[in-house]
């Protein structure tokens, strides 16, 4: 029995009127987190918690030379580097640090590996190299962001993007990855540009320039002069191009596109004349990623069919001749040939596993398991496969969602409902491994429904752009109507229906409660934009015009007079049911500062609001204990709410 005082008086507080709270807030410290209005955690809660906590998931990084790869996956706190030699091998740890590692890429041809990591989550990545056994050095300079490094074919040049602090542009680096006092700058760059390929005479690069997550812009680079020039063809075409290659000696380009078209598809472009091939099969839906093999040869590329990745492999020469291997239905998280080309990497996660890592063989199509990570102590019968759902929103659209239904459940039971909204916006929730979904399913028995409302990415451009400045609100609307189609559901309680997400999904959850308060239980919203001004005001400078782009522009009157009007922060007085709201203090992409707040909003209104904040996070908790301590604060809220 889960703490009865507790209970009863959680629920006094709900029933008070909000005028009548100004309680204290009672503050304790649990490790690195600040825990404001919560109690302390149960003994079984916590028992529960880590029986879906412990599992282990390995995420492909890269092959190396020999036909071994490089993982990542967590043995204590965090994601480590890990080398396994064989199908089947043990792994062996490579990297021991604190922080979290971001990811890792093989110097070609070389046992020598580049990795990238940040310090407390605040993404001011470094790029570091570092041999199988050694010490890392690090190839960057503190207090700048590194991303999308790309190496030269003979593993000599390494070319990467640098971000430095109150600066919304991005300079191309450059250096001999055996060398790091090498490193130079080669080209100040204006914007978010970063490099996606270099030329096989290491003369060339070519540049992506992002303009927002809907559109991006190609420009080659020549490494002598500086000089860049932009690709024609992308700038008219105001479209995505994405995973961008040079082959047939530097005068074609692979890339994913939806130029011309409302799905993404890969593409051959031709550069002289800007022309168009499309590679992959033509179907309506997008193609997610692709690899070319090291013979220039053979693609393999993936298709989002309905949030499940199907891989398809055919001949660059002949693209028609396609075969598509057996493997276990999911989504696909890597995708990469082996140095010979004789194999291809699969990472795979579904709806019942965490994530591993498979192969295909090319000569023979055998697939063959390289990691078997641990469940911990899951039980495999109590987990759920989602069902795929659509509903209709206000205006007739049709809104897909994967719901995961408690198993064992009474016939005639009125479940509680969690509507768990993912973030971006333009993100899309899949049937991936979701230990929360089948958590709270399991452990909460509720129903976890999650949406892709409008501006979900997925479905297609047209889908992707409902949601774009002022019609921001049309997405909330989408929940709105998804409240009232668990309302009819039969096992489904329209009386215990909560909202929970996270980053943008953080902004839907508190503009979910100051539409539908009255129809809700409470929420749960974890960094979440809850004033857009103020978030485009502190929102790190190098992301700052692509979420102009998503969101509008804050200096436009007429787009500042719509953010007035639906920010959260301006209509807190619409939320009269509880809120738990969680913060990385360490965020540069929703600062704490738009935590803070509406924590204090919702408190001048008398609103029961429990804050966590870690002083060692950024956006999202990647440390375990972290991790570990969200989970059992989400339950007791939540069964508090339940047990109205």
């Amino acid at each position: 029995m889960l703490y009865r005082s507790t209970l009863l008086a959680f629920a006094a507080l709900i029933a008070v009127p909000a005028t009548a709270q100004q309680a204290p807030v009672e503050t304790r410290q649990v490790g690195t987190a600040r825990l404001e209005n919560v109690p302390e955690i149960p003994q079984d809660i916590r028992e529960a918690v880590q029986r879906y906590q412990n599992y282990r998931e390995a995420r492909f990084q890269d092959w190396l030379p020999d036909g071994s790869m490089l993982i990542t996956t967590r043995f204590g706190s965090t994601f480590q580097v890990h080398h396994v030699t064989a199908p089947g091998a043990a792994r062996r740890q490579l990297t021991y640090f604190n922080e979290p590692v971001g990811g890792a890429k093989a110097v070609p041809g070389q046992r020598r590996f580049l990795l990238t990591r940040d310090t407390g989550g605040d993404e001011w990545f470094q790029l570091f190299v570092r041999d199988l056994d050694g010490v890392a050095q690090s190839l960057t300079e503190p207090v700048t962001r590194n991303q999308s490094p790309v190496f030269a074919k003979d593993g000599s040049l390494l070319v990467w993007s640098r971000a430095t602090k109150g600066s919304a542009d991005y300079a191309i680096m450059a250096a001999d990855p055996a060398d790091p006092k090498s490193r130079r700058l080669v080209w100040q760059g204006t914007g978010a540009v970063g490099p996606q390929d270099i030329s096989a005479d290491k003369a060339t690069v070519l540049l992506g320039r992002g303009i927002s997550n809907r559109e991006n812009q190609l420009m080659l680079l020549d490494m002598a002069s500086g000089k860049v020039t932009p690709l024609d063809f992308t700038v008219k075409a105001k479209a995505r191009f994405e995973e961008a290659r040079f082959v047939d000696g530097g005068k074609a380009i692979l890339a994913i596109t939806n130029a011309g078209g409302d799905f993404r598809r890969l593409v051959r472009i031709d550069i002289a004349s800007g022309q168009m091939t499309q590679l992959s099969d033509k179907v309506n839906w997008d193609v997610e990623a692709y690899d070319l093999s090291p013979d220039g040869r053979t693609l393999a590329y993936t298709i989002n069919e309905d949030g499940f990745s199907r891989v398809l492999i055919s001949s660059l020469t002949t693209p028609q001749a396609i075969s598509s291997p057996e493997l276990p239905r999911g989504v696909i998280s890597a995708l990469e040939f082996s140095p010979d080309g004789g194999k291809l990497a699969i990472g795979l996660t579904n709806a019942t596993t965490a994530g591993d890592v498979w192969d295909i063989d090319l000569g023979t199509g055998a697939v063959t398991r390289w990691t078997q990570s641990e469940a911990g102590e899951l039980d495999p019968a109590r987990l759920v496969e989602p069902e795929l759902i659509r509903f209709k929103s206000f205006d007739g659209l049709s809104v897909p969602a994967f719901v995961y239904r408690p198993k064992n459940a009474a016939a005639d039971a009125k479940l509680p409902v969690i509507i768990d909204i993912h973030g971006g916006p333009e993100a899309q929730t899949r049937p991936s491994w979701n230990p929360g979904a089948q958590y709270f399913a399991d452990v909460l028995g509720a129903v976890v429904i999650l949406p892709n409302v409008r501006g979900s990415d997925g479905y297609g451009t047209k889908y992707l752009n409902l949601d774009n400045g002022p019609l921001r609100e049309d997405s909330v609307k989408d929940i709105g109507a998804l409240i009232d189609w668990a309302g009819k559901q039969p096992g489904m309680d329209a009386r215990r229906i909560a909202v929970y997400g996270q980053s943008y999904g953080g902004y839907m959850s508190l503009a979910a409660m100051t539409f539908y308060s009255d129809r809700l239980v409470g929420g749960v919203e974890r960094y979440g934009i809850s004033d857009f001004i103020s978030f485009m005001a502190n929102t790190e400078a190098y992301r700052r015009d692509n979420r102009r782009a998503e969101y509008g522009d804050e200096r436009d009157p007429k787009m500042r007079a719509v953010f007035e009007r639906i920010a959260p922060l301006k209509n807190v007085a619409k939320i009269t049911k509880p809120m738990l709201v969680m913060q990385g203090a360490n965020d540069p992409r929703v600062p704490q500062s738009e935590s803070d707040q509406v924590v204090a909003a919702l408190r001048g209104n008398g609103v029961q609001t429990w804050y966590v904040l870690y002083a060692d996070e950024g956006h999202g908790f990647l440390k375990k204990a972290n991790n570990d301590l969200r989970r059992e604060v989400e339950t007791v809220f939540l069964k508090q709410l339940f047990a109205q």
